[in-house]
């Protein structure tokens, strides 16, 4: 059988019962119940005040309030606001004291405080920063697959002005170009199975090298999206060129000057129609077509197809001994001893790795790349790293 608790109402009624009964005195029923006479008094005339109502706990809430905002300022920032949802707590404030005059004009602290209260407003965290890694410079190709380039041509539309994306991709050392595809819009998804097609192709390369934009690069952590951390997880390292220099891509420039000029600029009348002339040309490009980079000779005479293949079946990341391993959900979230902590969105329906530092912190890892660090007493996002580009030597 379970012991029973009583609850402090239930007391003060038994308290009142055995004053209205009067069998015993009331120095023995505070001496029973462990509290002092006045308190006693207190409740029993409380009780022929409201009776068994007034037993319960009244709220201790003060009924003045020296430092309260008074309530007209309140309506009128409301009023305000829904008037220019974009105006922050300073612009509100002096157009309030514009107004109604200065004259008891709660602080812009203050106005800020409440909009943040009734989810007007948010407030800006400041993110503690993480580990900085730098990049290593952008190399060049000693053979073939050792580095193919990856790009996005400028998108133009075809004769009935339907718009296409060339997703052109093309291996660095031999110049040979693998493939040309018209896509309909730049999506990770779209751009995930045409590289499924190309390596199943051409086998998998050692490094792939793009530009800092979507759908190749992102402004998560690492600058991976879950195109470029696929890529990760089939063994490839991704090389992103420095912000602001396509020179360190300019063969892969020059070839889509070659594409627009002999290609885009007179287009088919359908998407289908333009693909296949593409396909043509990139045919032409690779086994016909002089290039003086390789001294006049065609990229086919010097490309050969990567040993390489396409695993059957992606396996979750393997982590040493010793470290955490967290399955990241898809808002890009791990939950760690009860709470979430974001991660990133790249790195969904995988595992990350935590490496041990120090009591109560850990580096983040996602395979070989490091994230970001996880501190215990923090909440929210976890420290993500900042990766830099090295500076080239003067």
């Amino acid at each position: 059988m379970a012991w029973k608790s009583i609850t402090r109402q239930e007391q003060r009624y038994e308290l009142v019962r055995q004053l209205w009964v009067g069998e015993m005195s009331v120095t023995d029923l505070c001496r029973r119940f462990k509290i002092s006479r006045q308190t006693a008094y207190k409740w029993w005339a409380r009780f022929r005040q409201g009776r068994l109502k007034a037993l319960a706990d009244r709220s201790r809430r003060p009924q003045h309030v020296p430092g309260r905002t008074p309530a007209r300022w309140l309506e009128r920032l409301r009023r305000l606001r829904r008037g220019h949802p974009t105006w922050g707590a300073r612009k509100l404030g002096h157009y309030l004291g514009k107004q109604f005059g200065k004259a008891g004009l709660p602080s812009v602290a203050t106005l800020s405080r409440w909009l943040k209260r009734w989810g007007l407003a948010r407030g800006r965290r400041r993110r503690l920063a993480g580990p900085v890694v730098l990049r290593p410079r952008v190399r060049a190709a000693g053979h073939s697959n050792e580095v193919w380039t990856v790009d996005f041509k400028g998108w133009y539309r075809t004769g009935d002005g339907t718009r296409v994306d060339p997703l052109t991709v093309r291996d660095l050392y031999s110049r040979y170009g693998l493939r040309v595809a018209l896509l309909c819009s730049q999506s990770v998804e779209l751009t995930r199975r045409e590289f499924i097609k190309i390596f199943k192709a051409y086998g998998l390369p050692e490094r792939i090298r793009s530009d800092n934009g979507t759908p190749f690069g992102g402004v998560g952590p690492t600058g991976l999206t879950r195109l470029s951390a696929w890529w990760i997880k089939l063994g490839i390292a991704v090389e992103f060129i420095t912000p602001g220099r396509p020179c360190e891509n300019g063969a892969h420039e020059q070839f889509h000057r070659v594409y627009k000029a002999e290609v885009a600029r007179a287009p088919a009348q359908r998407r289908a129609g333009q693909q296949r002339r593409s396909d043509r040309w990139l045919g032409f490009y690779n086994e016909e077509r002089p290039h003086e980079a390789l001294a006049m000779a065609v990229p086919a005479v010097r490309y050969r197809k990567s040993r390489r293949r396409l695993p059957e079946q992606m396996k979750p990341w393997k982590y040493p001994k010793g470290w955490q391993r967290r399955w990241v959900k898809g808002n890009g979230e791990i939950s760690w001893r009860g709470t979430r902590r974001f991660v990133g969105e790249a790195f969904v329906r995988d595992y990350v790795g935590l490496k041990p530092m120090r009591k109560g912190a850990w580096r983040v890892y996602f395979g070989p790349v490091l994230v970001g660090e996880l501190h215990e007493t923090e909440g929210g996002s976890i420290r993500t790293a900042k990766y830099r580009h090295r500076r080239k030597p003067r």
